[in-house]
């Protein structure tokens, strides 16, 4: 029963949608009617500028890692009959599940990618750190978000493969890397739109 309430505080917590409320309270109506039609930080810079963009950024990472964290210390006291690790990338997945498909928003909300960062700076720091750097670079070479996002996302499981054979042999990477995987294809499903657009050359750079 605990296990179930945390996966639902984690999906409770990633559909909060920050975005969506900042956006209204300066005054700037629904954020899903710009652009890509998402709730995240481009979005937001799109239609309430940089700054609210940031705060964006920031809120949704926070809600990541927050629901991983409360899944890790909810249940700290029965590592003996329940495998915490598990639950905490159940925990990751839930919470990137809530900010894509938000109760409050009729399941409508963002691409994912701020909150699966802010849970996997918890959950697998070094693979995300890897993706960050990919991210910026593509990001910075092409001005396209959607594509360094979406490059970074498909990266995480192989930086996770990579830590395990090069840094941590003996580690058991299969919690974290499962999540990653469950994540990445979260985002790909998310950006759908974001992919037709890169195809089809119309897709919006970030300036």
């Amino acid at each position: 029963m605990r296990v179930v309430m945390v996966l639902i505080i984690a999906y409770l917590l990633g559909s909060i949608p920050f975005g969506y409320l900042i956006v209204r309270l300066t005054g700037r109506g629904d954020v899903r009617e710009t652009g890509s039609g998402g709730t995240g930080a481009t979005n937001v810079s799109r239609r309430a500028g940089k700054l609210a963009g940031v705060l964006t950024l920031i809120l949704d990472a926070l809600k990541g890692a927050l629901a991983a964290l409360i899944a890790g210390v909810a249940l700290s006291h029965h590592r003996a009959t329940i495998n915490v690790r598990w639950v905490v990338a159940a925990a990751a997945v839930a919470v990137i599940v809530g900010h894509i498909f938000p109760v409050w928003l009729k399941f409508r909300g963002g691409k994912g990618v701020a909150t699966a960062a802010g849970a996997f700076f918890m959950v697998a720091p070094f693979a995300l750190l890897c993706a960050g750097i990919v991210f910026v670079i593509v990001a910075a070479i092409t001005r396209y978000v959607s594509l360094a996002s979406l490059a970074a996302a498909v990266l995480v499981p192989f930086f996770l493969w990579l830590q395990k054979w090069l840094i941590q042999p003996a580690a058991d990477i299969r919690p974290p890397l499962t999540a990653a995987v469950v994540g990445a294809l979260l985002i790909i499903f998310a950006h759908r739109g974001n992919i037709r657009r890169l195809i089809s050359g119309t897709e919006s750079r970030f300036t």
